[in-house]
């Protein structure tokens, strides 16, 4: 996968996708429940619409290392989103992620997911990206193995995969 940022210096894209700042018009419309002509058709999922809730909260979480949408390069549709929840405590981050039911399948999550963790771990206050899983989820555990995470401890259903500076390179 290569990943680059844009010259506005806030988008990430690779191979296939665009990660962009969550505009804050396209939470807005999350929040009155209106719909964008550039959404995917089951855009947003449920857990896109409970961050979007969240913005209020924290704010930060709209900035440059915060919650991004998951944008195809080719058709320019939103197809999920997947955030770091800012700002980092002993150099540590957590990061989620979603894609849309009619794209999954497509190895969107671990591109968008390796390719945020990456610039996560650009930041200076940053070594270690980790992300919690429930393990009756197998493929959320499989986006998190393809991205590059290892699994670091279990505990009542619920798995911690973690990724460190400096971040692996894939097989």
């Amino acid at each position: 996968m290569f990943s680059f940022f844009s010259s506005a210096g806030t988008d990430l894209v690779t191979d296939r996708l665009v990660l962009r700042v969550w505009p804050r018009d396209e939470v807005d419309a999350v929040l009155r429940d209106a719909r964008c002509a550039h959404w995917a058709d089951d855009f947003p999922a449920e857990g896109d619409r409970v961050i979007a809730g969240l913005f209020g909260e924290h704010p930060e979480w709209l900035g440059e290392y915060g919650h991004r949408q998951i944008i195809e390069r080719d058709g320019g549709l939103v197809v999920g989103s997947l955030g770091l929840f800012w700002p980092p405590s002993d150099g540590t981050v957590e990061i989620g992620y979603g894609v849309v039911a009619s794209r999954r399948g497509r190895g969107y999550a671990p591109e968008a997911t390796r390719a945020l963790t990456e610039f996560a771990l650009t930041a200076a206050d940053v070594h270690t990206v980790y992300a919690k899983v429930e393990l009756s989820n197998p493929p959320s555990v499989r986006v998190l193995e393809k991205a590059g995470f290892r699994w670091l401890s279990s505990e009542e259903g619920t798995a911690r995969f973690r990724v460190t500076a400096p971040y692996p390179a894939l097989p």
